[in-house]
């Protein structure tokens, strides 16, 4: 077929006109730097994950408000993985692979970090992991702005065994069944077995998530507990099933001065949904609570229920991790220059940022954050109060000097080493092999 000299140009004009109009989409989809939220706004964790999309969203809208990074504003990607660990890996694939965010801020649960790490891994990007765990981790594409163990459950131990804390000789370890729970009971089982504790003075337990009937656990704890010796809970239970614990306790009569419980997974956003005069006298550990007198967190609780509109608004510890967590991606994205994965990875170690406890959280090479430690007690309007805490910030061990498995390995993602479990008494990157 032959084409006349006036079909061939308006062809042509066609053609440029489309190609003009592709590369304008593809200039306005990236005009934005997208941001991932991977957080359960249903099911059993929605009592604790909700909140930490609300802070996303207020900390993105606090940056636009300064005019965005790299002269881009961000857009925040929202997605529900509804508390099923299996969905949060195919959400997290989703984020990344077909939304393109430059980064991640998610999960909750130990095994909702497992089920999306070989997506981040695989996609090379970034995941802010804002909530304590078991650690025996330590992976590249992996940021852990919440506490390592000795940053949490090791120092509230600590404090039980001391005289200030109680002088505790019998231990319950109660979890939720599932890898944090196990894998951090695991550690504190030899760790207070390596400071004397025998086999019989400590009682492990697991219920799943969402458990709801405690009579018998508590029957159980409060006959432990009945042997002479000062006993305390060790509570690693996560989620909504803690309201149906506490409620029990206090029906049973269990007050702090008898068992002290402390908590892991227990903050002022979880104790919102309590009747908590039974409750005053227990213990929480975490790295922040909304008490803390400084002029930063006054500001930062202002800001929050400004934006939120709601002047009961609580803040947390895995709210203040994210809010360290987002301000040095931030400050590595201006350093690097770039949102491309392996440049700001590369920028986030040494990076360190103002927390809201009054001090600074520093990016070590092990992918994990600096932070204070504090023990406080629970009080009637379900604040916490600090009655215990570090003079300074605590480095993160994210392999267990208690374990076998683990007591020889060091993580540094600097280059050359670049090794998230490197044995010193092998030489070798991957372990004891």
């Amino acid at each position: 077929m032959l084409f006349s000299r006036r079909s061939m140009l308006r062809a042509t004009s066609a053609l440029v006109g489309g190609a003009i109009a592709l590369a304008s989409f593809g200039a306005q989809a990236a005009d934005t730097i997208k941001v991932g939220i991977l957080h359960s706004l249903s099911g059993t964790m929605a009592i604790s994950e909700t909140t930490l999309k609300d802070v996303m969203l207020m900390l993105i809208d606090e940056q636009n408000k300064k005019g965005g990074v790299l002269g881009k504003k961000l857009e925040a990607v929202v997605v529900d993985p509804a508390s099923n660990w299996p969905l949060f890996a195919e959400k997290a694939r989703d984020l990344v692979a077909k939304d393109k965010v430059a980064a991640v801020f998610g999960c909750w649960t130990s095994s909702s970090r497992k089920a999306v790490l070989p997506v981040f891994e695989e996609l090379n990007s970034i995941l802010f992991y804002p909530v304590q765990y078991e650690g025996e981790e330590s992976q590249r594409n992996v940021f852990y702005t919440g506490a390592a163990p000795n940053q949490q459950a090791i120092p509230a131990v600590d404090y039980l065994m001391s005289a200030e804390g109680g002088s505790v000789k019998r231990w319950v370890l109660a979890g939720t069944d599932y890898v944090y729970p196990r894998t951090t009971n695991k550690i504190l089982e030899a760790y207070l077995k390596s400071k004397g504790v025998k086999s019989e003075d400590i009682m492990i337990n697991y219920t799943p998530f969402g458990h709801s009937d405690w009579q018998t656990i508590v029957s159980d704890i409060k006959k432990f507990g009945s042997a002479g010796k000062k006993t305390a809970v060790v509570s690693t239970i996560n989620g909504d099933a803690n309201v149906p614990f506490y409620k029990e306790l206090g029906n049973a009569g269990i007050k702090a001065t008898d068992i002290p419980v402390v908590a892991f997974s227990v903050g002022e956003e979880e104790l919102a949904g309590l009747d908590t005069k039974p409750l005053v006298g227990h213990l929480a550990a975490w790295n922040y609570f909304q008490s803390i007198d400084d002029p930063a967190n006054k500001e930062f609780i202002a800001k929050w229920r400004e934006f939120t509109k709601n002047p009961k608004r609580v803040t947390n510890d895995p709210m203040e991790a994210h809010v360290i967590g987002f301000n040095m991606w931030i400050k590595a994205i201006e350093k690097a220059g770039t949102t491309d994965t392996d440049a700001v990875i590369d920028a986030m170690v040494g990076v360190s940022v103002p927390n809201l406890t009054g001090g600074y959280s520093a990016m070590m090479p092990n992918h994990h954050i600096t932070k204070p430690v504090l023990i406080g007690e629970i009080q009637a309007d379900g604040q916490i109060n600090t009655v215990w805490q570090t003079s300074g910030t605590v480095v993160a061990q994210e392999w267990s000097p208690y374990l076998e498995g683990s007591k020889d390995m060091i993580s540094d993602w600097r280059k050359p080493l670049s090794c998230g479990n490197f044995n010193v008494k092998t030489g070798k990157c991957g372990g004891k092999s």
